[in-house]
């Protein structure tokens, strides 16, 4: 739940690694719900509402269209009904905007009918070589479309977290004031796998209630809630009725509430403390904050942690929101905690409606967070493959196949800083 970190370019990429990404919430609804429709549709074993333009619609309507949903063609309808199919390729040398697309678009389409199974689709997309295939029913209404860059990310990705019409799974996070019913409720109408009730302290009265409200409201929601660094405010949570409980009090590397505020738990006697309680309701618990390395998330999940949520190591990819900077000729990107000075001022801009900020806003509020640069690493990708492969060479350590096998044969001991420094490179020059 970072703005600096997730939104659905993040998502997409980690939900094909196998992981998810949770949208933040300081955005408006709208734009919220769009960056979760995003992730749906960005792959998919059939697109059950395909981008549609009208057959009266023009080429500068259609090229509008485009760029709006990202795509590079769109069904073309009358009434409802399949008319044909446009592609950029129809309109790259038009240079009569006014032109209808009727005129332009390809009306002899390879349509089939709805239910077709992907062996079918692929077959007829190999045997009229084509890339799209639009599915209808009866009365040839459109009702999906298959494509084939879908059927190859299938392959391409064979450990992409999907659910199960196929699509990317994505979450979204929702605050404990203002519009978070409405807005759970618009996110799981886009799609959102899981809603995640996230702010800072999740042991209080405001975080209990809504998550009541939220499970009141919509009872089938997968819910997560967080952030606690107890087992008591598990407990708490759980009663509440969540599905999973998010653990980390000041661990983050932007996070400085233990010094600003005295409240906090080192990251694993959190995570020790909550499982031993969550395992009695059989309810996951996921570890948020303190991961710097591939070993971090190996002893995370070894205490007892269904995952890991990772913020710094993300911040400076491809994927994450923002621009890229250069100082003294190194490549950066911002990334700050959502506790921060300018990023509270600017959520509290948001929920007021006003661009104007009072004197008192910037003499009263205490940052529990800060804002920093971190190193440009490229594609999150690559990030992922370190750490996956720093996790599987953790359990063979543990003599595990399996994360369940590593938590009941791990065995954890204390480490003098002399332990800590002979851990790391030492002796040599590093190059």
């Amino acid at each position: 739940n970072m703005d600096t970190v997730t939104e659905s370019a993040m998502a997409i990429a980690l939900a094909r690694e196998g992981g998810i990404g949770i949208i933040h919430r300081f955005l408006t609804i709208e734009d919220q719900v769009d960056e979760v429709l995003k992730v749906k549709r960005s792959e998919s074993v059939m697109i059950e509402q395909p981008y549609t333009v009208n057959v009266n619609s023009t080429v500068k309507d259609a090229k509008k269209a485009m760029e709006q949903f990202g795509v590079s063609g769109l069904l073309v309808e009358k009434d409802g009904k399949l008319a044909g199919i446009l592609t950029r390729r129809d309109m790259l040398f038009e240079s009569d905007l006014d032109k209808s697309i009727s005129t332009v678009m390809t009306k002899d389409v390879v349509s089939a009918r709805k239910g077709t199974t992907i062996d079918e689709a692929r077959t007829i997309l190999h045997t009229n070589k084509i890339e799209k295939l639009p599915l209808v029913d009866e009365d040839n209404k459109i009702s999906g479309l298959i494509t084939t860059k879908d059927i190859l990310k299938i392959n391409q990705f064979p450990s992409a977290s999907k659910d199960k019409k196929g699509r990317l799974l994505v979450g979204a996070a929702v605050g404990v004031k203002g519009d978070y019913l409405e807005r759970t409720e618009e996110l799981l109408n886009a799609g959102a796998d899981v809603i995640v009730v996230d702010i800072a302290h999740g042991h209080s009265d405001n975080a209990i209630n809504t998550v009541h409200l939220i499970k009141k409201a919509f009872p089938n929601c997968e819910l997560i809630a967080g952030n606690v660094a107890t087992g008591k405010g598990t407990e708490d949570l759980i009663k509440a009725g969540v599905d999973a409980v998010k653990v980390g009090v000041g661990s983050g590397s932007i996070c400085i509430t233990r010094v600003i505020t005295g409240s906090g738990v080192p990251q694993l006697t959190a995570i020790l403390d909550s499982v031993e309680i969550a395992k009695k309701y059989d309810i996951p618990v996921i570890s948020d904050g303190g991961i710097r390395t591939s070993g971090d998330i190996t002893k995370a999940l070894a205490a007892g942690s269904s995952s890991v949520m990772v913020g710094s190591l993300l911040g400076g990819t491809d994927e994450s929101p923002g621009k890229t900077l250069v100082k003294n000729g190194k490549k950066y990107k911002i990334y700050r905690g959502m506790a921060s000075f300018y990023a509270s001022l600017g959520r509290k801009v948001r929920e007021e409606g006003t661009a104007v900020i009072d004197s008192d806003d910037l003499n009263d509020y205490v940052a529990e967070g800060v804002e920093a640069m971190v190193s440009y690493k490229g594609s999150v990708v690559e990030i992922v493959k370190q750490l996956v492969g720093g996790l599987r060479s953790g359990l063979s350590y543990c003599g595990a196949n399996t994360i369940s096998q590593m938590q009941e044969n791990a065995e954890f001991v204390k480490m003098t800083s002399a332990g800590y420094t002979e851990s790391q490179p030492h002796d040599v020059a590093l190059m």
